[in-house]
């Protein structure tokens, strides 16, 4: 299998430098502040366009994760900032703790989950919304229940991941907007195989990412992605407990209106670490070629891979990777 790239020779387990990088420049904006008011203060600067029934997209975990966004952030922002929204999440692929409605909901309530409505979107059926432009879908099988709203809010963990590499934005919505029987189903595995995640690197990242502009198009300018660079473990939050320790340092909060702007500053604040630092992550995000997320974003048409990095706090400056992640504290819990 061919695939195309953004710079030849580059494949998913190499970064493509900025400099290398062709095109428009997006707004990204930056914050430290890792606290409720950090989470409200960024959200204040991508919430244009969220209007009507609001959905907020975040990975809600396995029972006990230990590194999920805290839920008295979220309770407060929703409190404060959105207040009729709902909390929307599928049912997991994999035998486990979200497997079915009933057991989702139980580790929802185990997790604090409890002080917003919660819809599984595929607790009912499914819906198909169309792919444009891939090469692997005409259109994917989401939670049918994902029409229904008007608005989506990305928020996201950003964090390591066994098969992508890295989740961010991207992963959010491609995985977590699936449902849990067809979509992912397609997504991770090819027809007839008796291994169900025999699909990986970059024909996995094409895939979930097509799944994700199927979301992306339906919400056109009603879509906004914020991503918090805490607790980075190179496991995902699906498996809970179990995930790896985490060593990287704290970062701070992203958002922009460019799902792929935000998730490729996320991506450079990690190259801008230093050795010490990024080690582990690099690592899983290159083994798994996950970097194919940010140029197939690019290729479907799905934002700029170039940004303009704005600190808001301190005067809405723009600022260097560098910059951002210069006197990182050693992570401790």
């Amino acid at each position: 299998m061919e695939f195309k790239k953004v710079v030849p020779g580059w494949g998913g387990e190499r970064l493509v430098p900025y400099e290398q990088r062709t095109g428009a420049e997006s707004v990204v904006y930056f914050t430290r502040d890792l606290s409720p008011e950090g989470l409200q203060k960024i959200y204040d600067r991508v919430c244009d366009g969220v209007t009507g029934k609001v959905a907020v997209k975040l990975h809600t975990g396995e029972k006990n994760g230990p590194n999920i966004i805290p839920r008295t952030w979220v309770k407060e922002l929703f409190a404060n900032r959105l207040p009729k929204a709902t909390i929307v999440e599928t049912n997991t692929y994999y035998e486990g703790d979200r497997y079915t409605t009933e057991a989702h909901r139980q580790t929802l309530e185990v997790n604090g989950w409890t002080f917003a409505p919660v819809d599984i979107l595929d607790e009912e059926g499914t819906a198909l919304l169309p792919v444009k432009g891939g090469k692997w879908f005409t259109e994917m099988s989401v939670g049918g229940h994902l029409t229904g709203y008007d608005s989506l809010v990305t928020l996201t963990h950003f964090k390591g991941h066994t098969q992508g590499g890295f989740g961010g934005s991207n992963k959010n919505l491609g995985i977590g907007c699936a449902d849990g029987r067809i979509g992912k189903q397609w997504i991770h595995t090819t027809p007839g195989q008796p291994d169900m995640w025999d699909i990986a690197k970059e024909e996995f990242m094409e895939r979930m990412t097509e799944s994700t502009k199927s979301v992306v198009d339906h919400f056109g300018e009603h879509i906004t992605y914020i991503n918090v660079m805490r607790n980075m473990s190179v496991s995902c939050d699906c498996e809970g407990c179990a995930a790896a320790p985490v060593v990287t340092p704290n970062v701070g909060i992203l958002a922009s209106k460019d799902i792929l702007a935000v998730d490729q500053a996320c991506v450079d604040l990690i190259y801008a670490m230093t050795e010490e630092e990024h080690h582990d992550l690099l690592e899983r995000m290159e083994s798994r070629h996950g970097m194919r997320q940010l140029t197939y974003m690019k290729e479907l048409g799905m934002g700029n891979d170039r940004y303009r990095l704005v600190d808001i706090d301190h005067g809405d400056v723009e600022i260097s990777q560098k910059e951002a992640v210069k006197d990182l504290k050693p992570f401790t819990l």
